[in-house]
């Protein structure tokens, strides 16, 4: 090595040197990638330690990893916006720069991310952030399949070359097998929460009778398993032909009232089928007047029928505004599995408030007889005396119930 370098110019004795360092750098960054993402298995976790070797091997400013998401065909990554929060970001794997090389399945090295038209400029001017030049490759497992795309954006010294893209894709490929271990380990993770949450939910509702603290507790869990803001529950009001729902209201319960095919909970009820909605103010049947009057910013919606056993519709579930992004097809597997049964606890607290109402009912009509009414059950026993009866009886129930 020595007499090597002594043979050699300054120059090149400078540039050789420059290249064994770069070579060294990209040989610890493999070996970054295989020592610290080999036992993490939380994704998000994983996808925070891989964009910092990312972000240090490429001497870059910021890196992205987006992954793909077969069942909705989107790309998402996820970023953190504090300490414990995360927030995740998606879009149709067709767009943009990410789009066009994860559908392609070719790296892109851009000098000027201002003359690609691919390039998404608005993303920029709301976050400040002055985006130079961008290196994009497809991420692929073992079996060449692409799952994801890599990201980087401003090298923080000259451009991108073809070496910087080499290197990406070499630790992309490296860390895959890590990747889709914690994809997979995520989604058995989430099955199994929701699994416990369903029978927990299901059990609490089941024993809950009283109509309206039902609903209270269905809005509640709605909102809880899906990770959104707020849910309302609308039942069907076959007679008057109307959506209604009960809600909280100082010191009472208000109730809500629409027509049965009014806006989207009512085309919803009428059609039967899911209103998945990511941008509300895109959909001409969301009423903005709502949110004018009150104040409250509608993103996106989940809007679903709720139906009994026998298949009939006898509500609609709408829930707003989803943490972290639009409602996702999961999101519909949770809430449909979700009001299958909470329209049979729905039923059951309805009948019980029929029964109690018939009940009311005939008390109210027995206190206010004239004459006296003695009810007796199949062994001969009293169960029952209006007043009317007590008076002519000169007794109190007690006596003759016991």
């Amino acid at each position: 090595m020595d007499r090597l370098l002594h043979a050699l110019s300054s120059n090149e004795r400078e540039e050789f040197i420059s290249k064994i360092g770069d070579l060294l750098k990209r040989i610890s960054a493999l070996l970054d990638v295989y020592n610290r993402l080999a036992d993490v298995l939380s994704l998000d976790l994983l996808l925070k330690k891989l964009v910092e070797i990312i972000t240090d091997a490429l001497n870059s400013d910021r890196s992205t990893l987006y992954l793909y998401d077969a069942e909705t065909k989107e790309l998402f990554a996820r970023v953190a916006v504090g300490e414990e929060t995360t927030k995740e970001i998606r879009f149709p794997s067709h767009l943009g720069i990410a789009g066009k090389v994860f559908t392609s399945g070719e790296g892109l090295i851009i000098p000027d991310a201002y003359a690609d038209a691919r390039f998404n400029q608005e993303v920029d001017r709301k976050t400040g952030y002055r985006t130079r030049n961008i290196l994009c490759t497809p991420m692929r497992n073992r079996r060449r399949e692409i799952i994801g795309v890599s990201q980087v954006l401003n090298k923080l010294e000259g451009d991108f070359t073809a070496d910087d893209m080499a290197m990406l894709e070499a630790i992309t490929s490296q860390a895959s097998s890590a990747l889709e271990n914690a994809k997979l380990h995520e989604k058995v993770e989430r099955s199994r929460r929701e699994e416990e949450q369903m029978l927990e939910v299901t059990n609490a509702i089941s024993r809950e009778l009283h109509l309206d603290a039902l609903l209270g507790k269905i809005m509640s869990v709605t909102r809880q398993i899906l990770d959104a803001d707020r849910s309302t529950l609308f039942l069907h009001d076959q007679k008057n032909k109307q959506l209604w729902s009960r809600v909280a209201g100082g010191v009472g319960v208000k109730e809500i009232r629409i027509p049965e095919g009014a806006g989207i909970a009512g085309s919803v009820f009428m059609s039967g089928e899911t209103a998945n909605i990511p941008d509300a103010y895109l959909d001409q049947r969301f009423n903005q007047e709502v949110d004018r009057r009150t104040g409250y910013q509608t993103r996106n919606i989940l809007c679903m029928p709720v139906t009994n056993k026998a298949g009939r519709s006898v509500g609609v579930t709408q829930v707003l505004n989803k943490r972290g992004g639009p409602f996702t097809l999961d999101d519909e597997k949770r809430l449909r599995a979700f009001g299958a049964q909470a329209a049979i606890a729905l039923e059951n607290a309805q009948l019980f408030e029929d029964v109690m109402n018939a009940r009311n009912y005939n008390e109210s009509i027995l206190k206010s007889l004239s004459n006296g009414v003695i009810t007796l059950n199949v062994d001969k026993v009293i169960i029952k005396v209006n007043q009317a009866a007590l008076a002519t009886l000169r007794a109190n129930e007690e006596e003759l119930t016991h």
